[in-house]
């Protein structure tokens, strides 16, 4: 490989000749091959649209010029269409306020413009990164990524799979079956309300993480070091802003305290609780299909799904609830990375958090990981799951907690004693209620509707 010579304040670097980042994101690149988790492409988008906004702001305060302003514009455009993802080589585990992977931006970004220009006339630090730190450049592109990841992503998937539940709802009103709590037989209920919980679960998550926009919607661009707003012009917080809202579609707001925005990360602990709560509400519809759709004989065998690939090497024939098993293991990677996330956020030492890169690369991979699962669950098993009717109604009126529904004429203790006697002769509540003598056969059908008891 060839290589030139690249030089920054610590001296002379050797970075590969077609390579279009610098001395700095070298360094990075040599003194930190740890892992394979690469920073999240989310990220540097966002520092795109960061740096264009930026360099908009600075013109508009007069301290860029609009020539370099365009190109600037120019180059972070061609980031966003993906045209330069091989400039971006720095791992996630660096530096903890991830200032590699700003200065990796802005070496990009000015030798690009370098390019277009046909001179030498942008610098990383004083032009790319003018009005700027890492420190509140990171954290913004933070927000930035996370507020358009969970808008384009993880909220339709969401949408999308609420509808499909509400399609099921209509498709089996009137469908009767055993309630289960406690993971025994309990009161009737209709399919459709057991499907309107799933349904309920999904809204009230979507309900919660939009409730976390506003907080997200916070940049600390504008702090630079460390929150004081040093060798940025005046306004410039709130010009930045105002650009990235027109930028990305997404409204977004300067934080009025910036030593908050440097050393807390409490807005992206909040968001991903919520996105957590959907983790674990995924969890708890995942675990209702497999279970209700167990058997095909020996289980509950109560709602058949989609038959998607062959679920033994050794057993023929057998089909696995396998959507339902990747659906909990996004769950549990979730869960833990909110763990992750939670240790990482109260970590702020003094003016700045230094675990901002695993934050992000743990946040955005829920976000992504959550956004697929639901798009592949509902396509692949939701939207394929049909009511045994037949198997419900015989588990219905084999369950002995329809014995409730005598509680009103005989009482509680009396309709135990059917219970218990039914349950020990293994016969049926009715002929058990009228050899304990509570009341006649004609009595016991005039009161004894399972399907009204929902």
């Amino acid at each position: 490989m060839e290589y030139r010579i690249e030089h920054d304040s610590m001296g002379e670097v050797r970075v590969p000749v077609d390579a279009l980042w610098g001395a700095q994101t070298q360094r990075s690149h040599e003194n930190f091959v740890i892992g394979t988790e690469r920073m999240p492409r989310e990220i540097i988008r966002a520092f795109a649209v960061l740096k264009k906004a930026a360099a908009l702001a600075n013109a508009d305060l007069g301290v860029l010029d609009q020539t370099t302003c365009k190109v600037v514009g120019q180059v972070a455009d061609e980031i966003l269409a993906g045209k330069l993802d091989d400039e971006f080589p720095l791992m996630v585990w660096q530096t903890g306020s991830g200032t590699q992977s700003n200065m990796n931006v802005n070496e990009v970004m000015a030798n690009r413009a370098n390019q277009i220009l046909g001179q030498r006339r942008c610098h990383p630090n004083d032009t790319i990164n003018r009005s700027q730190s890492s420190n509140d450049t990171f954290p913004t592109a933070l927000h930035i990524a996370a507020v358009t990841a969970i808008e384009r992503n993880l909220l339709p998937a969401i949408d999308l799979l609420v509808r499909t539940f509400r399609q099921l709802e209509q498709q089996n009103q009137g469908v009767v079956k055993c309630g289960r709590t406690h993971l025994q037989d309990a009161a009737p209920i209709g399919f459709w309300q057991e499907i309107s919980g799933w349904r309920g679960l999904l809204e009230a998550s979507r309900d919660q993480i939009r409730a976390t926009l506003p907080f997200l919607s916070l940049l600390a661009l504008g702090g630079t070091a460390v929150g004081t707003g040093l060798n940025a012009p005046k306004g410039f917080d709130e010009a930045a802003a105002r650009h990235i809202s027109e930028l990305t579609g997404h409204e977004f707001q300067t934080d009025p305290n910036k030593f908050h925005a440097l050393s807390g990360k409490d807005a992206i602990t909040f968001s991903h609780g919520a996105i957590r709560t959907l983790a674990a509400n995924l969890m708890k519809i995942a675990n209702d299909v497999r279970w209700l759709a167990s058997g095909p004989r020996c289980g509950l065998g109560e709602i058949t799904i989609p038959a998607n690939e062959p679920g033994s090497s050794i057993m023929p024939g057998k089909v696995n609830p396998t959507q339902c098993e990747a659906v909990t293991m996004v769950a549990v990677q979730v869960m833990g990375n909110d763990a992750t996330i939670g240790f990482a956020a109260s970590q702020g030492n003094f003016e700045l958090n230094v675990f901002m890169p695993v934050i992000a690369y743990d946040f955005l991979q829920s976000v992504r990981l959550l956004s697929d699962v639901m798009r592949s669950f509902n396509e692949h098993c939701v939207s394929g799951i049909v009511a045994n009717r037949g198997k419900m109604s015989q588990n219905l009126h084999e369950s002995l907690m329809l014995v409730t529904c005598l509680n009103p004429y005989i009482g509680y203790e009396k309709a135990a004693k059917v219970a218990q006697k039914a349950y020990q002769d293994n016969t049926d509540l009715k002929h058990a209620c009228v050899q304990l003598g509570f009341l006649t056969a004609e009595e016991f059908d005039k009161v004894f509707k399972p399907e009204e008891m929902v």
